[in-house]
């Protein structure tokens, strides 16, 4: 069978390699005293809060069960839109919210409403794979520009100036990002946006982290920038809806009959029992629920960063949002005769029964050296993950 070359550009998943052999190894050592402890996956260890849960239920029993406007219903896109004006103070107009199937759907939107084939979207090195497969997949090309930790692993306005080339169409940026936490500074970012703007190009920003900003410097939306900033969103992670799979997009008016009619066409509309749950997201009690736990998200980061530190598992730049640590392994590495993060992470679940993700899913720049963790875990089993490593790089 021949495989379109649109498929072949699309790069494996590496982390799913490795997911594979932490699910072996714990089923190995499931009925032992050292079960696998999983800080690869970035998923909240929470799920929907009691109100969610109960109106999901509520849409089932009524019927409200068919489907939506390609859009989204109203009141969600309203009750998105009050979450913007009450939490970041940044006013943004329901008719501009577009709510789609995760912030997956969001990104294949965006990127095939506005990206033509040869097009180049400047990104960050490191950044998350998908990204850059989104722009693929619109036969655009992603253009991965190194960063460093003096930068916080985020392009800055020189670099996006000097990497601007006649085929440029835009960045593709996430603050916080994942894998590093990192935020972008806001001068910083304004003055990415200014550099795109004045050569007509589009600044895209994934801000599914957003809601677990822990720095007051950093906890800032894009969107305050002007009306031509778009802005992927989701509900999986501050909202902890991970596999209901419902996101939205912040576009400039202009676009949404744009991506309206592409839904239309490629996914009719999100999952309604999942939009009917969301509107519980921006009910008080849960909202006081989501805040106790994005309070719970930093104390986790708070323990976990010093601990890494400690053990020289050195975390350059001290994550400010989200709940990933990047760590440069280069020491331990040296220390243990392994090559790379690649063989640190298989070496982390042989011999400590901790599951972690190498680096080389999010780049080319200086990947090798750094793995990331999720601190979407337990407090109890990122104290057992960091007496494990322990024991066994300091034994």
């Amino acid at each position: 069978m021949r495989i379109s070359q649109r498929a072949e550009r699309i790069e494996p998943f590496y982390v799913m390699e490795v997911a594979k052999a932490a699910s072996q190894k714990a089923r190995e050592v499931a009925h032992t005293d050292r079960p696998v402890v999983f800080l690869n996956i970035g998923e909240p260890d929470f799920t929907a809060p009691p109100l969610v849960q109960q109106a999901a239920q509520a849409a089932i029993d009524a019927g409200q069960t068919q489907y939506t406007p390609a859009l989204g219903l109203e009141p969600l896109r309203q009750a998105i839109s009050d979450w913007y004006g009450t939490r970041f103070g940044v006013q943004v107009p329901a008719s501009r919210i577009v709510i789609t199937a995760g912030a997956s759907a969001a990104l294949q939107l965006a990127c095939l409403a506005l990206i033509d084939r040869g097009d180049e979207i400047l990104m960050p090195d490191p950044s998350y794979p998908c990204n850059r497969h989104f722009v693929s997949a619109a036969e655009g090309s992603a253009q991965l520009i190194p960063t460093t930790a003096a930068e916080r692993f985020q392009l800055s306005a020189d670099k996006v100036a000097a990497a601007w080339g006649p085929h440029t169409r835009g960045v593709l940026l996430a603050s916080p990002s994942n894998p590093t936490g990192t935020s972008i500074d806001p001068a910083e970012l304004r003055r990415i946006h200014e550099v795109v703007r004045a050569r007509g190009g589009i600044t895209l920003i994934d801000e599914i982290y957003l809601g677990l900003s822990h720095d007051e410097q950093f906890g800032h939306s894009a969107l305050a920038l002007g009306e031509d900033i778009i802005s992927i969103n989701s509900f999986s992670k501050y909202f902890n809806m991970t596999g209901w799979r419902l996101g939205w997009l912040v576009v400039p008016e202009a676009l949404v009959p744009v991506l309206e009619r592409l839904a239309q066409n490629l996914f009719i509309c999100a999952s309604t029992v999942a939009q009917q749950a969301a509107l519980a997201c921006f009910e008080p009690e849960s909202l006081v629920e989501y805040e106790r736990r994005r309070a719970e998200f930093k104390a986790r980061r708070d323990y976990f960063i010093p601990a890494l530190n400690e053990l020289g598992l050195t975390v350059p730049v001290a994550p400010d949002g989200a709940f990933y640590a990047w760590a440069d392994c280069t020491a331990a590495c040296q220390k243990l005769g392994l090559k790379d993060s690649w063989d640190f992470a298989f070496a982390a679940l042989e011999h400590a029964h901790v599951a972690i993700t190498p680096g080389r899913d999010f780049g080319t720049d200086q990947t090798a050296r750094f793995v990331r963790f999720s601190t979407a875990n337990s407090m109890a089993e990122l104290q057992t993950a960091i007496a494990r490593l322990k024991a066994w790089l300091h034994p």
